[in-house]
C-alpha cells in the first residue's frame, strides 16, 4: 500500500488576516514497508502531515492517494472504515482507555472490525507477549509504567493488522532504555509483517533507526534522504543510559 501526495496543502485560519500555512504544496511518495522518520522543529508541519495522510485531517487542497484511491474523496463512513482497517496510531500520550485492561485495550479495535471474541483474545495476547507484557495482560493503564503503557499502545496499533502505522512523537515520554526496546519491537514488526511506520519525531534515537528521513521546515520538505539505520548494541544502549 503506497502513499502519494500531490500538491498537498493545509492552511489554518485561511479566512483571516493571519493564515497559518502548515503544509505547502507537498509532493511525496512512501512505499509499503518503509520505516520513515519525519523530523523538524515544532510547528514545522510534521503532525499535520501525518494527520492528513491518515485521514484524520482534511487538506485545504491537493490529494492523498493510497493504493490508487484519493482518501480525500471518501465519505465520512468510508473514511472511518479506512482508518479502522488500514491505519494504526501511536500517540505520545498513549491514549489508552483507562477503564480497560491492557488486553481489552488491544482487543477493542478488532472488536470494532467484527472479529470473534476468540480471535481478538488470541491476537491481543500474542502481541502483548511479543512486546514484553505477557505478565501484565489484566492490568489497567494506571497500574503500568509509561514505557509499559506505550507498549500497549504499540500492540493496540498493530492488532487490526494495519497497512501502515502513524507514530506521533511516540518516544517523547520514555527513557533511553524504554525507547531502544520499543524501537526494537517496531523494527521487528516492520521487517516481519511489512508494516509501514511513519514517525513524527524530534528524537535522535528514532532518527538514527530510520531507513528514510524527511525534514520539514515551515511546512515545506527541505530534505529527503535514505540512510543506513544504526543497529544498536547492548554497549551503545549502556552508553546512552550513562549519558
Amino acid at each position: 500500500m503506497s502513499i502519494q501526495t500531490t500538491q498537498l496543502c493545509k492552511t489554518y485560519n485561511q479566512d483571516t488576516d493571519f493564515p497559518v500555512h502548515a503544509v505547502k504544496a507537498l509532493d511525496l511518495n512512501i512505499e509499503q514497508g518503509e520505516f520513515v522518520a519525519v523530523m523538524g522543529p515544532s510547528g514545522s508541519g510534521k503532525t499535520t502531515l501525518l494527520n492528513m495522510i491518515s485521514g484524520i485531517d482534511e487538506p485545504t487542497s491537493g490529494t492523498v492517494i493510497i493504493d490508487g484511491n484519493d482518501i480525500c474523496q471518501l465519505s465520512d463512513k468510508d473514511l472511518i472504515g479506512f482508518r479502522r482497517d488500514h491505519v494504526g496510531f501511536i500517540f505520545q500520550d498513549y491514549s489508552l482507555l483507562p477503564v480497560l485492561t491492557a488486553l481489552e485495550n488491544v482487543e477493542f479495535v478488532m472488536q470494532l472490525q467484527g472479529h470473534s471474541e476468540d480471535e481478538c483474545r488470541a491476537r491481543a495476547t500474542d502481541l502483548l507477549k511479543r512486546v514484553g507484557l505477557g505478565e501484565h495482560l489484566h492490568k489497567v493503564p494506571s497500574k503500568l509504567s509509561g514505557g509499559q503503557q506505550q507498549r500497549v499502545a504499540v500492540a493496540r496499533a498493530l492488532a487490526p493488522r494495519p497497512r501502515f502505522v502513524m507514530a506521533d512523537e511516540p518516544t517523547a515520554n520514555l527513557d533511553a532504555a524504554s525507547t531502544s526496546e520499543l524501537l526494537d519491537i517496531m523494527q521487528q514488526l516492520n521487517e516481519n509483517e511489512g508494516t509501514t511506520f511513519i514517525f513524527s519525531t524530534h528524537d535522535p534515537r528514532v532518527i538514527k533507526r530510520a531507513r528514510r528521513v524527511i525534514v520539514f521546515e515551515d511546512g515545506q520538505l527541505t530534505e529527503d534522504r535514505v540512510q543506513e539505520p544504526v543497529q544498536e548494541t547492548v554497549q551503545l544502549r549502556a552508553q546512552e543510559q550513562v549519558q
